[in-house]
């Protein structure tokens, strides 16, 4: 198979966590004959430094010869006092989303036996956790108008259309009934006209897809939900806001934000990042954790149809994690540098071996940090 790949590796630790993943889709290309060809776009704040925007009119154009995009973070203090919201390194990747209609993001949550530890909830409430959050990504308040009156007030509008939300459930509804079968549609429709559309139009929705159970929850009980009972879940649906929030909050279930891939998918070439942000502190310091990225890779092998290799991928992470090995805040037995997990996810896809033949392999190159 041939692809080509845009590689926006961002700002902050985006660029060593996108080589990582880089490391294992050249791998994947070498072990299964694929060819993946790599084109290099800036973006965020590094787009800004050079060009002085968030998003270049050529990395668009770029892209969208692309048949899909690795993404690493964008973000970084120096643009923080910005008055201007335009020109802040954030806008360089909701301006991709929106210019590619990128309208869904979808965000795994699954757990790992040997992380449960790093979990601040009990581990017999998050012992094999796994669902999958659907959040509506071009609509809603952060795309709405805004701005401040003359009293001093300050004004977001948040507008949905029909289409918008069906697009997205559709997408929802299919992947639930591969799954358990179990749809939650979160919103607040108590009290928000757009979330009473919401479940207005996804009830009605809901008679084509017989298998699947169509449940809703107000965006404060999902919360807590998801504290108490993770395992209840199996697809969320939201909008843009509460997805955004409820996904984030997801995370401490895994005990680490470095570990949770996400895709966003929709009319344009489709985005594949680590939720995680740029994390400026850390750049260039190689203690970045790689797996969210590296997995990202994985859903975007999914996204080709390439589920053996995707699938290699992941039990390549999660043979690894199992067995006690990890970067530093994952507070495993054995620490590793960013730079060593992808070299050590590498070269196991590569030589087909298990995980003590590649550290035996690889010596100091994966050596612990101490």
């Amino acid at each position: 198979m041939e692809k080509k790949i845009a590689i926006l590796p961002g700002d902050g630790i985006g660029q060593e966590v996108v080589e990582q993943g880089v490391k294992v889709l050249e791998a994947i290309a070498d072990r299964f004959h694929h060819q993946f060809q790599l084109h290099y776009f800036d973006v965020g704040a590094a787009a800004i430094e050079k060009y002085g925007t968030p998003l270049p009119a050529h990395t668009l154009a770029g892209v969208q010869c692309c048949d899909a995009i690795l993404f690493g973070a964008v973000g970084d203090p120096k643009y923080d006092d910005q008055t201007t919201v335009q020109t802040r390194p954030e806008q360089g990747l909701l301006q991709l989303r929106k210019k590619l209609g990128l309208f869904a993001n979808i965000r795994p949550v699954r757990t790992v036996n040997s992380l449960l530890h790093l979990s601040p909830l009990k581990k017999e409430r998050i012992k094999n956790v796994d669902f999958i959050i659907y959040r509506e990504l071009t609509g809603g308040i952060y795309f709405g108008e805004k701005g401040r009156n003359a009293d001093g007030s300050a004004y977001d509008v948040t507008t949905y259309h029909p289409r918008e939300i069906e697009r997205i459930a559709r997408l929802a509804f299919k992947q639930a009934s591969k799954r358990r079968g179990k749809l939650t549609l979160v919103g607040k429709a108590s009290v928000l006209e757009t979330s009473l559309l919401w479940r207005e139009t996804v009830s009605k929705m809901a008679k084509n897809y017989p298998t699947v159970k169509l449940e809703f929850l107000n965006a404060d009980n999902a919360a807590m939900q998801i504290v108490l009972n993770p395992k209840e879940f199996d697809v969320i649906l939201s909008d843009n806001l509460i997805g955004d929030i409820l996904s984030d909050e997801a995370s401490a279930i895994t005990g680490s934000i470095g570990l949770l891939p996400s895709a966003s998918v929709g009319d344009g070439t489709p985005l594949f990042e680590p939720i995680h942000g740029s994390f400026p502190r850390a750049a260039g310091e190689d203690i970045a954790n790689p797996i969210a990225t590296i997995l990202s890779v994985a859903m975007m092998l999914d996204h080709f149809k390439l589920y053996e290799e995707a699938s290699v991928v992941r039990h390549k992470v999660r043979n690894a994690l199992e067995k006690g090995i990890g970067t530093a805040e994952l507070h495993l037995d054995t620490v590793y540098s960013c730079s060593q997990m992808g070299d050590m996810i590498e070269h196991l896809i590569t030589d087909h071996y298990d995980l003590a033949h590649s550290i035996s392999v690889m010596g100091e190159r994966v050596a612990t940090i101490i």
